[in-house]
């Protein structure tokens, strides 16, 4: 686990050096920034944090020529990806935040706000997850356990492909992964959500 060569997308919208300071902490000693298409190419595993807004980040994201490198990396079951956050919204198929935006398509589903009536939006703070399909990412999970979110918009997904949701006015996906097994998306922060968040991103070193 040490010794993985562990991307972390750098397209100038991510949570890049907390993500980093918790696989440190986990003893991953090669986790590194790539904001080209070579250093993702050349990754073991990758990361794709992200703040902001989700029209910006596919922008950002085409700038830098990273697209393919990351749907390629994505077609290979032997290199598994985790979105965080934005980084986790932009793997779907489109999202409506401002303005309909293609995403990365790796997950089949869409992006839209929280219809959340009498709650605050954005939903902010620490929450509770429940189990909807176990997975290896699951593995330490249980349910009831707390993690930290901070998003104003949602998944919008079948739920074959939810394998963590919590409840804030509706249904939210906290947690979901493609068909393949492959590529993990988390709504909420794993470096931020303590030793939940530090057991499931484990859990993807070890994948």
């Amino acid at each position: 686990m040490k010794d993985q060569r562990i991307a972390i997308i750098d397209y100038g919208a991510g949570n890049l050096f907390s993500v980093k300071n918790a696989l440190t902490f986990l003893g991953c000693e090669n986790a590194y920034f790539a904001d080209t298409p070579a250093e993702v190419a050349e990754a073991e595993k990758l990361i794709l944090p992200g703040v902001g807004a989700f029209p910006d980040a596919m922008k950002k994201l085409r700038a830098r020529d990273l697209i393919p490198a990351i749907r390629d990396a994505a077609g290979r079951k032997d290199k598994p990806l985790l979105g965080i956050c934005l980084g986790m919204q932009i793997l779907f198929d489109r999202g409506f935040e401002f303005e309909e935006t293609e995403g990365l398509g790796l997950i089949e589903g869409i992006v839209d706000r929280i219809d959340a009536p009498g709650l605050k939006i954005p939903h902010m703070g620490w929450d509770d997850v429940t189990i909807v399909n176990p997975s290896p990412m699951t593995a330490s999970v249980q349910n009831g356990d707390r993690v930290y979110f901070v998003h104003s918009f949602k998944a919008v997904c079948a739920e074959k492909n939810i394998c963590l949701k919590t409840t804030y006015g509706q249904l939210i996906p906290a947690l979901v992964r493609n068909d393949a097994g492959n590529v993990y998306g988390a709504q909420f922060h794993p470096e931020k959500s303590g030793p939940v968040g530090l057991r499931i991103l484990e859990s993807f070193l070890t994948l």
